[in-house]
């Protein structure tokens, strides 16, 4: 779609610039807005366009930014505001533009005005218009979500290497260890899966740390690492954990463990972390037809078992549920970054032993390798005409004698017998 006149939008990059300039961060524009964070980093990297008036709204606040003097918010942003604190809190909701058929949580009002914010139909959204002028209600306790939050960089801020491998494991580790559990069903290997990844990735942090979506690399990792059907070979993995204690949760974990590899983690991306259908599919290499066809036989095969989470919206949330039940809790990043690099270490070493021993090697053979061509003897044969040889037969009396008597002598002096030429 083209930008229209009337709402000019400057280039992705230079609204960037323009919330960083006002010390803003991603969060905070979203909630002048009345989007999600997702959403404005999906306009500044250029991914999406806003439209209608999302659009106006988005380029009003870039234009107040722009601007020396600061004006006073209006009314309805303050709203979308509060709608949109209570929306993030309840989920964090993707940057995908209303889809058609979408189904909206009975008991659900939107603020007026906010009708056009961005939502899905995977994740429910609760936005009261009285939230502000309501008394605070007790704190509700909620899942933690399994998809990753997004850190929060200062502006013109420059991290070292260490500095931004332990920011990226901070805000992921958390999710990912609680999404290889839904894959794996054990906690000893989600919590090895996640360090194993970013063990990983800090060892090839040069290619991870300008890939587009880093979060995304180490979660391949991850889930390659958790679905290696080699852990049954080991001897710690062939006893089952002890399982939930909640017989709901047991039932769901049941179900999960009995689908298929690609199944379930099409299940687990898609309804639990909450990526679109494209994004499912490119990150389970699959097409997206087939990523469509595992989601609705992964739905089915849940739906069969558990009739109460037929719904997808309630799917999603009893799989963050279950994944925050347990205490999962990974390393800290200095252990896995020492882990990574001793690792390194040991292959290092490994290689080059191993190089020594194939030129040690190559070095004997050399050695003791013949420098010339020896052709081999060949075999006898027989000559035809000529009798064979014939055995010496028993010596006679006279012979033997004469043996003896020249035995007795000696071999040497002047008593030996010196042929003498006649």
């Amino acid at each position: 779609m083209t930008q229209s006149p009337a709402t000019p939008l400057p280039p992705p990059k230079e609204r960037r610039r323009l919330r960083e300039a006002a010390a803003l961060t991603q969060g905070q524009l979203a909630a002048r807005v009345g989007v999600t964070r997702e959403t404005v980093r999906a306009w500044e990297t250029g991914r999406t366009t806003p439209r209608g008036r999302k659009r106006e709204v988005y380029a009003k606040v870039l234009a107040s930014l722009a601007e020396p003097a600061t004006e006073e918010k209006p009314v309805e942003v303050v709203k979308v505001m509060q709608a949109t604190e209570v929306v993030q809190d309840a989920e964090v909701v993707q940057d995908a533009e209303v889809v058609p058929g979408t189904e909206v949580v009975p008991g659900t009002e939107v603020v007026p005005g906010t009708e056009d914010v961005e939502v899905t139909a995977r994740q429910p959204v609760v936005a009261v218009a009285a939230a502000a002028e309501a008394p605070a209600a007790e704190p509700v306790v909620r899942p933690e979500p399994l998809r990753e939050p997004e850190p929060e960089r200062e502006s013109g801020e420059v991290l070292t290497p260490t500095q931004a491998f332990d920011a990226l494991y901070a805000f992921c580790a958390p999710a990912l260890v609680r999404q290889a559990y839904l894959l794996s069903g054990r906690r000893e290997l989600a919590r090895e899966s996640v360090e194993w990844a970013f063990q990983l990735a800090w060892d090839r942090w040069p290619e991870v740390a300008v890939d587009p979506d880093p979060a995304g690399w180490v979660r391949a990792a991850a889930y390659e690492y958790a679905l290696s059907p080699w852990h049954r070979f080991r001897p710690r993995y062939r006893h089952p954990e002890p399982p939930p204690s909640d017989a709901s949760d047991r039932a769901l974990l049941d179900v999960l463990l009995q689908l298929p590899a690609p199944y379930r983690r099409t299940l687990v991306l898609h309804d639990g972390v909450g990526l679109r259908l494209p994004e499912t599919a490119a990150e389970t290499e699959a097409s997206t037809p087939a990523a469509a066809y595992r989601l609705m036989h992964a739905r089915e095969e849940v739906a069969a078992r558990l009739p109460e989470l037929s719904d997808p919206v309630a799917l999603g949330r009893r799989l963050a549920e279950l994944a925050s039940a347990e205490r999962l809790r990974a390393a800290r990043p200095p252990v896995v970054r020492a882990g990574s690099e001793r690792r390194a270490r040991f292959w290092t070493r490994a290689a080059i032993a191993f190089t020594i021993a194939i030129i040690g090697a190559t070095a004997l053979t050399l050695r003791t390798a013949p420098t010339h061509y020896e052709p081999p003897v060949a075999p006898g044969e027989t000559v035809p005409g000529v009798p064979p040889r014939a055995a010496p037969g028993p010596l006679s009396e006279e012979e033997l004698e004469l043996r003896t008597k020249l035995r007795q002598e000696t071999a040497n002096g002047p008593e030996r017998l010196v042929p003498q030429v006649r």
